[in-house]
């Protein structure tokens, strides 16, 4: 019979796999969503994927999410694509779906 010792550290074992796979989606969801606003501002190659990397440092910046949304927002704005914070979190989730389907398959 496990012994609460061992059920703990299954729990704490199990929390910290479930984080680092929400981290990893989250990361992917946000190089997904910086790729695609970055073929809508007519970058690609390099400039697309440097573009996608700020994407995913913006989660980091205080705010999470609501930094990467308002990022996007502006980034297209001032590149004429006009585009709403809930076009952008559709796209998110749309995105989010896809990244956790690629992390799993790793």
């Amino acid at each position: 019979m496990p012994t609460l010792e061992d059920r703990e550290k299954e729990f704490e074992a199990r929390f910290k796999h479930d984080e680092e796979l929400r981290f990893k989606v989250t990361a992917r969801r946000n190089r997904l969503a910086g790729l695609w606003a970055a073929e809508r501002m007519g970058l690609s190659g390099d400039a697309a994927d440097a573009y996608a990397k700020t994407v995913v440092a913006a989660e980091f910046d205080k705010g999470g999410d609501k930094h990467v949304v308002e990022k996007l927002v502006a980034d297209l704005a001032a590149k004429g694509q006009a585009v709403t914070a809930d076009q952008v979190r559709f796209e998110l989730d749309h995105f989010a779906e896809r990244a956790k389907q690629q992390v799993m398959s790793e």
